[in-house]
C-alpha cells in the first residue's frame, strides 16, 4: 500500500486524481494502491492508465453535495487513520453526516439478518452499553442484528456502512432508520452514486465495517451467516472478536459457536468486551474485572512454537498437540500483553 502522508491536506489536483483513478474501470483497492505505489501519485498514473473522465467525477460529486455529502479521499485528513492503515483500504468514500464520528473509538455489532428477538433485544443492549461507554457502533444496516444495534446507538453515535451507493436505499424497510443515521450518525458507502447493493459488494461493505473498528461483535451467526465474513476479516485486520454463544442443538448458532471454538472472545455482557477494549476515558466508568492471562501449562509449548515469521493457527494445533481452545487462549494472553501480532490468512507472529 502507498504510504503517502495522511495528516496534510492533498493537493487538490492529486486529490481530483485519486477520484478518477478510484472511480475507473477495473481499478480496485488493492489496484489503487499499487499504482499510487508503482506511479508515485495518481497524477502520474492517470497520465498513464486509462481512466474515468473529470467530468464524471463532477457529476457524482454534485449529485453527492446536493444530498448533504462529501467525498473522502485516500490522503484526506478526515479519512479514518484505522482504515488507512489497510492493504485494501478504500480508494474513496462517500460520506453523509457526522464525520467527528470517525475521530473516536468503535465498536461492531453484526448478525443474523432474521435474527431472533431476543438477539435483537441482546444486540440493543449491547449497543446502548456500548455507546454509554464511549464508543461509536457501526453496522452494516441490514435487517436484524444490525438494524437492532443501529436503532440502539442513535443518541451516542453509530456509523452506517452501505453496500450500494450512498443514494441506494437497501434494504427498503429500514429506509427510516438510514434517513435517521443520515441526519443523526454516519453513512459511509464505498460503491459509485447509483450503484446497486450487488453481491458481492457485501463482502467489501464488511471489511470496512471490522476496518473502522476495535473490536467486532458477533451475535447469532449460522453456518454460512455473511457475519462470519466479517469476523474473519476483523481477525485478518488484527481486530477483537466477541461472539455471545448459543445453544449447540439451535442451527442459528452454528457458525458463533464455531468462531468461539476457533478463538474468539466468549461474551455474555458489555463487561466482556470491556474487559479487553477499554473505554475511552470521557465515557462514564464502567467497573471491569480484567481478564485473568493463561494458565495452560501448554502455553510454553505454544510460544516456543512460535517465531518472527507468522505462522498458521493450525499448524500450531497440529505441531504443538493440544486443542484449537487452548491455543486461542495463550494467543488471546501473549496478544493482550502486547506480545503477538496478527496477520491475514488466521497466521500470527511475535513481535
Amino acid at each position: 500500500m502507498f504510504d503517502g502522508p495522511l495528516s496534510a491536506e492533498l493537493d487538490p489536483g492529486e486529490r481530483r486524481a485519486r477520484l478518477r483513478l478510484a472511480r475507473s474501470a477495473r481499478i480496485g483497492p488493492v489496484t489503487f494502491h499499487e499504482a499510487l505505489g508503482h506511479f508515485g501519485s495518481a497524477r502520474a498514473a492517470c497520465a498513464r492508465l486509462d481512466t474515468i473522465g473529470d467530468a464524471a467525477v463532477t457529476r457524482e460529486e454534485n449529485a453527492l453535495a446536493k444530498a448533504g455529502g462529501r467525498f473522502l479521499v485516500f490522503g484526506d485528513p478526515a479519512y479514518p487513520p484505522a482504515l488507512a492503515a489497510l492493504p485494501d483500504a478504500p480508494a474513496v468514500l462517500s460520506a453523509i453526516g457526522d464525520l467527528g464520528l470517525l475521530s473516536r473509538p468503535t465498536v461492531a455489532v453484526v448478525g443474523a439478518r432474521e435474527a431472533s428477538l431476543a438477539a435483537c433485544r441482546l444486540a440493543g443492549e449491547l449497543a446502548g452499553a456500548l455507546g454509554e461507554a464511549g464508543f461509536v457502533v457501526a453496522s452494516g444496516l441490514a435487517r436484524g442484528i444490525d438494524a437492532a444495534a443501529h436503532q440502539a446507538a442513535l443518541a451516542t453515535g453509530t456509523v452506517a456502512v452501505l453496500a450500494g451507493g450512498i443514494d441506494q436505499v437497501y434494504p427498503p424497510q429500514n429506509a427510516g432508520l438510514q434517513a435517521a443515521i443520515a441526519a443523526g450518525g454516519l453513512l459511509l458507502s464505498e460503491s459509485p452514486w447509483g450503484a446497486p447493493p450487488v453481491a458481492r459488494a457485501f463482502p467489501r461493505r464488511n471489511r470496512i465495517v471490522s476496518g473502522l473498528s476495535q473490536g467486532v461483535v458477533v451475535i447469532e451467526a449460522a453456518a454460512r451467516s455473511g457475519s462470519l465474513i466479517t469476523a474473519h476479516r476483523a481477525a485478518e485486520q488484527g481486530r477483537d472478536v466477541f461472539v455471545v454463544p448459543g445453544s449447540p442443538a439451535d442451527p442459528r448458532y452454528a457458525g458463533s459457536n464455531s468462531l468461539i471454538r476457533d478463538g474468539a472472545i466468549l461474551t455474555r455482557d458489555v463487561k466482556d468486551i470491556l474487559s479487553v477494549i477499554q473505554p475511552p476515558r470521557s465515557g462514564p466508568q464502567v467497573p471491569v474485572k480484567p481478564r485473568e492471562k493463561s494458565a495452560h501449562p501448554e502455553a510454553s509449548q505454544v510460544l516456543s512454537a512460535l517465531g518472527s515469521v507468522p505462522t498458521l493457527v493450525d499448524e500450531l494445533v497440529r505441531r504443538c498437540q493440544v486443542s484449537a481452545a487452548t491455543v486461542a487462549e495463550v494467543l488471546l494472553a501473549l496478544e493482550l500483553e502486547g506480545r503477538l501480532e496478527r496477520h491475514r490468512g488466521n497466521r500470527v507472529s511475535l513481535i
